[in-house]
C-alpha cells in the first residue's frame, strides 16, 4: 500500500528556522580627523546580531565601543563600510527615511543624569519621544502611553511629576529604559547603561533590560567594559581594542576558551570570590597602548603582548573562524 505523501515520519525531527540577522556591519569604519592625521575610532569592523539576542561588546575605555554603537544607529556618520538592518543598508537613506527607520533603533545612554533634560518632568521626558514622532493621535493617548511605559520600567505613578533631580541613579535609569521603549523598537544599543550605578542598582536595571527583551523580543547591542555584566546578559562577546575588534564568540566559548591574549588578559582581571582562586595573579599588561591616530599595519596589541613575533606587525589580520562561531583576528592561535 502506498504511504500517503502528507505522511510524516516517525523518526523525523522538525528543522528549526535559523535565527534572523537584525543588525549587521561589514567594513565599518569611524576616522576622526585630527592636527596629527586621522584617529581610527573604528576600523573595518565586521558584527551580526541576531534577532532577540544580545551582543556584548567590551574593552578598556578609548577602545571605540560607544562609537561603534553610535555609528550604527547614524547618530555619527561613518567614514566607510555598510550598516544593515533587517536587510537593507541604512547608511544610503536620505534623511526623510531614516528618520522614519530610527524609530526601529533606540539607544540607552550610560549617564542617566546628563542625558535627561532637567527642567522636565518624568512624564513630560517619556511622553517626549511620543510627541515628536507623533506617535499618537489624541494627547489623552499620549498620557496613558505614558502611564503604561512608567508601570513597564517599575516606576510608581506619583514619580510622574518628578525631576530627575529628584531621583536616585536607578529610577533615571528607569526613564531612559521608558523612553527607548516609547516608539516600540526592535533594536536598542545599550551603552553602558549601569556603570554610573551602584552594584545593587545595577542588577535591577540588568534584569528589568533581560525581561523586557524576554517579554518584546527585542535585540541588544550592549556596551560595557565589565565582564562580569555582559557574561550575564550577552549571548555572544565581542572584543575591541583601539578600534578593531580583535575577538567575537559566544559568551559562553569566550569565557571558557578566550584565544586573543588580549581577551585573555581581560578575563584574568575579573575577581573570583573563591579563596582556592586567591594564588592565581591577574595578568598585568605592560607598555604603552599605541597610538589610534595613524596607526601602524599590524596588530595594535602587539606592543603590549607577551607572545609578540615578527609577523604580528608585518600586516592587518582579518578576522578568521578558528572553531564554529569562534573569531580571532591574532596570528599566533592556530
Amino acid at each position: 500500500m502506498p504511504i500517503p505523501t502528507n505522511s510524516i515520519p516517525i523518526n523525523s525531527t522538525p528543522t528549526v528556522p535559523a535565527p534572523k540577522t537584525l543588525v549587521e556591519t561589514r567594513g565599518l569604519k569611524k576616522y576622526f580627523k585630527v592636527s596629527a592625521g586621522f584617529l581610527h575610532a573604528v576600523d573595518d569592523v565586521d558584527v551580526k546580531i541576531q534577532e532577540g539576542r544580545t551582543l556584548g561588546v567590551v574593552g578598556e575605555s578609548g577602545c571605540g565601543k560607544s562609537t561603534l554603537g553610535r555609528t550604527i544607529l547614524r547618530l555619527i556618520e561613518p567614514t566607510g563600510g555598510a550598516v544593515f538592518f533587517e536587510g537593507a543598508n541604512i547608511l544610503e537613506y536620505d534623511k526623510k527615511k531614516m528618520s522614519v527607520e530610527r524609530c526601529k533603533m533606540q539607544i540607552i545612554f550610560q549617564d542617566p543624569y546628563s542625558s535627561l533634560n532637567p527642567r522636565m518632568s518624568v512624564q513630560e521626558l517619556i511622553a517626549e519621544p511620543l510627541i515628536v514622532n507623533k506617535a499618537c493621535a489624541k494627547k489623552a493617548e499620549v498620557y496613558e502611553e505614558v502611564s503604561r511605559l512608567m508601570d513597564i520600567v517599575g516606576l510608581a505613578e506619583r514619580l510622574a511629576g518628578a525631576y530627575p533631580h529628584e531621583l536616585d541613579g536607578g529610577r533615571r535609569q528607569r526613564i531612559g529604559v521608558a523612553r527607548a521603549l516609547a516608539l516600540k523598537p526592535k533594536f536598542i544599543v545599550c551603552d553602558e547603561p549601569v556603570s554610573a550605578l551602584d552594584v545593587s542598582i545595577q542588577a535591577q536595571i540588568l534584569n528589568l533590560l533581560m525581561d523586557l527583551q524576554a517579554e518584546m523580543g527585542l535585540t541588544y547591542m550592549f556596551i560595557t567594559h565589565d565582564l562580569s555584566v555582559v557574561k550575564h546578559i550577552s549571548n555572544e562577546i565581542a572584543v575591541m581594542y583601539l578600534g578593531k575588534c580583535v575577538e567575537r564568540a559566544p559568551s559562553k566559548e569566550l569565557f571558557a576558551r578566550p584565544a586573543h591574549p588580549y581577551t585573555q588578559a581581560l578575563l584574568s582581571a575579573i575577581p573570583v570570590p573563591d579563596i582556592a582562586m586567591r594564588k592565581k595573579k591577574a595578568e598585568i599588561l605592560k607598555g604603552e597602548v599605541a597610538s589610534p591616530v595613524n596607526p601602524r599595519p599590524g596588530c595594535r596589541f602587539a606592543v603590549r603582548c607577551p607572545m609578540t613575533r615578527a609577523e604580528c606587525t608585518l600586516s592587518d589580520a582579518p578576522l578568521r573562524e578558528i572553531s564554529p562561531g569562534h573569531f580571532t583576528d591574532c596570528v599566533l592561535v592556530k
